[in-house]
């Protein structure tokens, strides 16, 4: 139904950004690897995939054409869900989950929160073939800023977002902040993802 969204960014969180289009503000749920690609833009172009179902009905959305191509492939295995496919996507880029994915590498995407050693051997099985031929080149990059309360608060409403509990992600992000407090907001996210 919808295949973009252009307009100003009225607000960009690690979870989501709602995107103005003509006055109707959008709320789309995305991935830290998109966040890290528009969260310095004031406007721009998001992909989206639309699901509805009986109870709600959410637009995920994307930096590239290519990320969605690979959450389309992901909610298509068994056992994933729209949001765990969001969580794979926050814990690896494109390049690495594609890379994951046609090595093999049961390790990396069993890593990942919520994926078991059955859903991570699943999304090998009936992925690899679909993306042999895709050819990845890195475009997601990490900038390192000045950690503050602003970066923990981020984190804990995205971490919520993606559903675990605020107790433990305060006290996940405070180990984190304490082992290194000028981490950023996307790798203390990652980091808390692997923790978790």
């Amino acid at each position: 139904m919808y295949e973009y969204l252009n307009g100003k960014f009225a607000l960009i969180n690690p979870s989501f950004v709602v995107v103005d289009c003509n006055g109707v503000g959008y709320k789309i749920e995305i991935s830290l690897n998109t966040y890290s690609q528009i969260k310095e833009k004031k406007e721009g172009k998001v992909f989206v995939h639309f699901i509805v179902r009986e109870d709600m009905q959410v637009l995920y959305g994307f930096a590239d054409e290519k990320e969605r191509e690979l959450f389309r492939l992901l909610i298509g295995v068994s056992g994933i869900g729209p949001n765990t496919a969001r969580v794979i996507l926050s814990s690896l880029n494109s390049d690495e989950l594609v890379k994951a994915i046609r090595d093999e590498d049961l390790k990396s995407i069993n890593a990942i929160k919520g994926i078991g050693n059955k859903t991570a051997q699943r999304v090998i099985v009936d992925l690899k073939d679909k993306v042999q031929k895709w050819d990845y080149s890195s475009e997601i990059s990490n900038t390192t800023s000045q950690t503050d309360n602003k970066n923990r608060e981020q984190a804990l409403l995205a971490l919520q977002t993606l559903g675990f509990n605020k107790i433990i992600i305060e006290k996940t992000l405070d180990k984190i902040l304490k082992e290194d407090s000028q981490t950023d907001v996307e790798n203390l996210i990652k980091e808390a993802l692997k923790r978790l």
